[in-house]
C-alpha cells in the first residue's frame, strides 16, 4: 500500500489531502481512482489509513478510515553526523541510513574533508537530501521523515556532544587498539537499564574518506564522546555509518530475542 508523507495541516481529524508531486504520484503513475486505500503520516509519529474520495492530477483528497500505530521506529533515536564525503556518497548515507532507522542526519566540516564546501549552494543541496529521506522513508514504512540538519562546522559539532545520552566517534586507531562498539554499546545498555532511560538519544560521528586526526579525536574525547573501532577491516566512510546503525538496532533488541 501506498505510503506518503503529508504537512501537519494536510492532516486533519477526519479527512486528508494530497498535492503536488505525492498526488500526481497517486493520481497519474498508480492511476488511484475513488475508493483506493493509502496511509498517510505527518512525519511526526501520527499515521492514519485513509480512503480515496476525489482524484485530480494535483490534488487528492481522502476520508481517513483509521488512525495506525506504527512499529517501525527505532527505540534508540540515533542520529549519524557524518563528516562530508566526496561525490554523491551522502545521498547514500541519507538513504540507506534512513532505511536501517536513522533519527536524523548532521553533515559537517573536518580538517580531512576533501569536498570543497560551497555556501551558496546549501540550500539547494539539503532540499535534495531531504526529499532522498522523504522517499526512504515512504519506501522503509517509517512513520517519521528523519531530520537532515544544515551542515556544521567541527567545532559546532563537539559543542552538541553533551546533548546526547551516548556519543560513539568511529575511529580507526580505536579498533586497532581493540577498543570496539560492541563494549561499548554494552556499557550502555546495562547504564541505561539503571537510569530508567527509555529512549535514549545517541550519535554516531564519522570521518571523511580520510578519517579524523589525533588533535580532532582528542577534542571529541574531552567533550564525552567515547572513541570507538568498527572491527578489523578499514571501512568507506559510507560504509561506517549503516555498520554502526546495524550494531545499534542488534544491541537495542530491534531484530528480536531477549
Amino acid at each position: 500500500m501506498q505510503r506518503y508523507f503529508v504537512p501537519p495541516a494536510q492532516l486533519g481529524a477526519e479527512a486528508v489531502a494530497l498535492e503536488g508531486d505525492d498526488a500526481r504520484h497517486l493520481a497519474q503513475v498508480m492511476r488511484a481512482k475513488p475508493g483506493d486505500k493509502f496511509i498517510a503520516c505527518d512525519g511526526s509519529g501520527r499515521e492514519v489509513l485513509a480512503k480515496i474520495v476525489t482524484v485530480d492530477k494535483d490534488k487528492v483528497n481522502a476520508d481517513i478510515v483509521e488512525e495506525r500505530i506504527s512499529g517501525a521506529e527505532m527505540a534508540w533515536r540515533v542520529t549519524v553526523a557524518q563528516s562530508l564525503p566526496k561525490g554523491d556518497k551522502l545521498e547514500t548515507v541519507i538513504q540507506k541510513g534512513t532505511e536501517a532507522g536513522a533519527a536524523a542526519f548532521l553533515p559537517f566540516l573536518s580538517k580531512r574533508t576533501v569536498v570543497q564546501y560551497d555556501e551558496r549552494k546549501e540550500a539547494k543541496r539539503i532540499d535534495r537530501w531531504r526529499k532522498i529521506a522523504k522517499e526512504a522513508a515512504e519506501q522503509s514504512h517509517r512513520s517519521i521523515v528523519p531530520e537532515v540538519m544544515a551542515v556544521s562546522t567541527w567545532k559546532a559539532l563537539v559543542g552538541k556532544i553533551g546533548g546526547y545520552d551516548l556519543v560513539l566517534m568511529c575511529y580507526e586507531e580505536e579498533g586497532r587498539a581493540g577498543n570496539g562498539l560492541k563494549r561499548a554499546l554494552t556499557e550502555f545498555e546495562a547504564s541505561i537499564r539503571t537510569k530508567s532511560i527509555n529512549a535514549p538519544c545517541i550519535l554516531i560521528v564519522v570521518g571523511p574518506e580520510g578519517g579524523f586526526d589525533e588533535q580532532e579525536a582528542a577534542a571529541a574525547s574531552a567533550a564525552g564522546a567515547k572513541l570507538i573501532g568498527l572491527g578489523k577491516r578499514i571501512l568507506r566512510t559510507e560504509t561506517a555509518a549503516l555498520y554502526a546503525l546495524a550494531c545499534i538496532a542488534y544491541a537495542s533488541g530491534e531484530l528480536g530475542g531477549d
